[in-house]
């Protein structure tokens, strides 16, 4: 089921304001227009309420400018699209994170350009949503055949929780250790498995959490042996805990 796209259109002269939906209309039938704003104080009020899929925001008004306008919000939901008619606005208008801009007079090519861009933006963050729900969701029902989900680059894999020997964090990804000598990469970072796994791992230092059962030696010096000879650090505030496990 596609999403529905909705826009609103803020320009303080009608005449590019009926020029871009009818544009809008024929060049892309499927994109809702729920508004069209000349008083950027109208737009903002009910930019606070409720807020569209895309916004066409024209630079230059008066009162207040569309720069002015997205800092008066609290939240920025929307992918946005400059209108303008002057090229210098550029540089400042991707720094307010807008996903594209077009000049006036609008070319119909480059207001193509510039939607469908906007278009796959809103797509990607989409399934970003749906693939975290489906991630959390399949996790509650996996969980009871003891395994857990790994999502990767290419997808997700599902790995029995006896196959993992420790996991690693760094730069906000996880590298899962298997007993095979293997290694995968997930973009999840370390603090989400920490939530999804059991008691039989334990995390043992900021960047390491080990499968207990494959923990073969502790090492005096701050390490544990890993049943593959693999050493990972033990942090001092976590010795006494795991300890205490054995005892």
């Amino acid at each position: 089921m596609k999403t529905q796209l909705t826009a609103i259109l803020i320009d303080d002269e009608i005449s590019n304001l009926k020029g871009l939906e009818q544009k809008l209309g024929k060049l892309f039938p499927d994109i809702i227009i729920q508004h069209t704003f000349q008083k950027p104080e109208e737009a903002i009020k009910y930019l606070c309420k409720s807020q569209p899929s895309l916004v066409f925001l024209d630079i230059e008004m008066p009162r207040i400018n569309g720069f002015e306008l997205l800092t008066k919000l609290k939240e920025i939901n929307f992918q946005i699209i400059f209108v303008t008619a002057y090229s210098e606005y550029a540089i400042e208008a991707f720094k307010q994170n807008a996903v594209d801009y077009i000049l006036k007079p609008i070319d119909n090519q480059d207001l193509v350009v510039a939607v469908d861009k906007a278009k796959a933006f809103i797509k990607a963050k989409t399934d970003a949503v749906s693939n975290h729900k489906l991630v959390s969701l399949l996790s509650e029902n996996i969980s009871s055949n003891n395994k857990i989900i790994v999502p990767t680059a290419k997808g997700m894999s599902f790995i029995p929780k006896e196959e993992v020997m420790h996991l690693e964090g760094y730069e906000g990804y996880t590298k899962i250790h298997l007993t095979n000598n293997t290694t995968i990469i997930s973009s999840y970072n370390l603090g989400k498995f920490e939530k999804l796994l059991c008691i039989k791992f334990f995390k043992c230092h900021k960047s390491h959490i080990v499968n207990l059962e494959k923990v073969r030696h502790f090492e005096n010096e701050g390490y544990l042996v890993l049943e593959n000879r693999q050493r990972v650090p033990i942090s001092r505030a976590n010795k006494k805990e795991f300890l205490n496990i054995f005892n």
